[in-house]
């Protein structure tokens, strides 16, 4: 193993001992251990590249490229055919819904007049397939934690006309600190002990599963990547045109930041190249530098879009070396490490990688409650599986919502709303304590409802709040 040159006596001892252990790890793969023990070698070796500041240049037009310059779509539909032809759909599915309060695949969450993440993402695609008679199929990367339920789940689109193909992202054993060893040989059994090691790792996984090849076979040339709780990561014809046409490799997602997207990662030219800069690469003295919103005015949206001629390339040169972001834990009182790495940072080795800084409309996450309210509101309407904003909102900004912990399983949340308000024009919400609300609620400005503790709060059907603050049932 070249890496082991620059490591220590005992950090050469370490890696040994570990991969003895690994080698008898009877659950995974040849192509994960090695792929562990090579991520592993890297973090010892301590190359984690120190960015320096001082080299740091705001990307130009050529580099991180304006949506609106691109060129538009062709006209022809055939020829619009023979562009879609070549992509496939790729979503990082590999979450889990825990953190708001569901078991299984966070994809299967309901969203939108009961529709799940995964059915919106399938109704897309088959409304696309059908307008333009292409067939972009669609692929899901699971982890070791959402897999099982996954092939269950997808078998009620067996009748839809799209291509459905899962694969497994790679599983690695966590790290237990003390010693350096891998935790399933501590006794720890079951999925306790193994980690999926973050979204970069879509790369190896779509080569080592055979998928990739089997889609270069098939006449695929690119990937579109998102994670798969984004509602605005739909396939965008006129940015798939332009990488064809400038032969660009990879392509990111880029979009202006708002004060609610301050640690979000951004897109820098360093040394001649494009590079994500994250904030945990941030010098201490520069996080608010890198949080403003005058020097790094975009952030990355992860959604991607990756030739895949070029990631089978750099794969099987083992050119992928992501900045390693180490994640500790702690299971059952064990102090353990998992190593990871990000799809968004190896924006760097592909050529002629560009960003594309494209609308807010296609970053659209839902990673909480709060943003289940503004989706399922009348802020947005649904239709063929696209969430779209309402013309009707005047603010390019949504309403900032913040809901209490009473409310951040799905569960409570739907229990606690007879229907979801109208906040069409509404700046503000902040919600705390035991609060209920009525059929046909309006919210408009600023609007703040505190139950105090031990009081439970209704707000009535049809009640219309304007800039108000509501601290008891005498407010109302």
């Amino acid at each position: 193993m070249a890496t082991s040159t620059t490591l220590s006596a005992a950090d050469s001892q370490k890696l040994t001992n570990l991969q003895s252990a690994v080698s008898g790890l009877p659950q995974i793969s040849d192509n994960e251990k090695s792929g562990f023990i090579n991520l592993v070698a890297r973090y010892l070796s301590g190359e984690a590249e120190h960015v320096e500041w001082s080299k740091i240049q705001t990307p130009t037009d050529e580099v991180v490229v304006p949506y609106d310059t691109m060129a538009p779509v062709p006209e022809d539909l055939a020829e619009t055919r023979k562009l879609l032809d070549k992509l496939v759909v790729l979503k990082l599915n590999g979450g889990l819904g825990t953190t708001m309060g569901c078991t299984g695949p966070k994809s299967v969450i309901e969203v939108r007049n009961g529709l799940t993440f995964l059915d919106l993402i399938v109704i897309q695609i088959e409304t696309l397939n059908a307008k333009y008679g292409c067939n972009v199929p669609l692929l899901l990367m699971n982890s070791f934690n959402t897999h099982d339920d996954t092939q269950k789940i997808v078998e009620k689109y067996a009748a839809s006309k799209i291509d459905i193909h899962t694969f497994n992202q790679s599983q690695f054993p966590r790290l237990v600190v003390e010693d350096f060893m891998p935790l399933p040989s501590k006794g720890i059994s079951g999925k306790d002990g193994w980690y999926p090691p973050g979204h970069g790792d879509v790369f190896p996984a779509l080569l080592n599963s055979g998928k990739l090849d089997a889609l270069l076979a098939q006449g695929k040339e690119y990937v579109f990547v998102a994670n798969s709780d984004n509602l605005g990561a739909i396939v965008d014809i006129k940015i798939l045109n332009h990488l064809i046409q400038n032969k660009n490799e990879y392509c990111m997602e880029v979009t202006p930041k708002t004060l609610a997207d301050v640690k979000g990662g951004t897109l820098i030219s360093y040394e001649g190249k494009v590079q994500l800069l994250e904030i945990a690469q941030v010098p201490d003295e520069h996080v608010n530098e890198f949080k403003s919103i005058e020097k790094f005015k975009i952030f990355n949206t992860n959604n991607l879009w990756v030739n895949l001629n070029a990631i089978k390339r750099l794969v099987q040169a083992d050119a992928l070396k992501m900045e390693i972001i180490p994640n500790p834990k702690e299971v059952e009182g064990i102090k353990v490490l998992q190593l990871e790495t990000a799809a968004g940072a190896a924006i760097k080795f592909f050529d002629r990688a560009i960003g594309s800084n494209v609308p807010r409309s296609r970053f659209l996450p839902v990673k909480a409650t709060s943003d289940l309210l503004l989706v399922q509101s009348d802020l947005y309407t649904l239709s063929d599986g696209l969430v779209t904003r309402n013309a009707a909102r005047k603010n390019p900004a949504n309403p900032s919502i913040e809901l209490g912990p009473e409310f951040k399983k799905v569960a409570n949340f739907l229990s606690r709303f007879k229907s979801i308000p109208s906040i069409v024009e509404l700046d503000s919400l902040k919600v705390s304590g035991d609060v209920w609300f009525g059929l046909g609620v309006t919210l408009k400005g600023k609007v703040t409802i505190t139950a105090k503790p031990g009081v439970k709060l209704e707000i009535p059907d049809g009640a219309i709040f304007e800039d108000k603050e509501i601290n008891g049932p005498e407010d109302i």
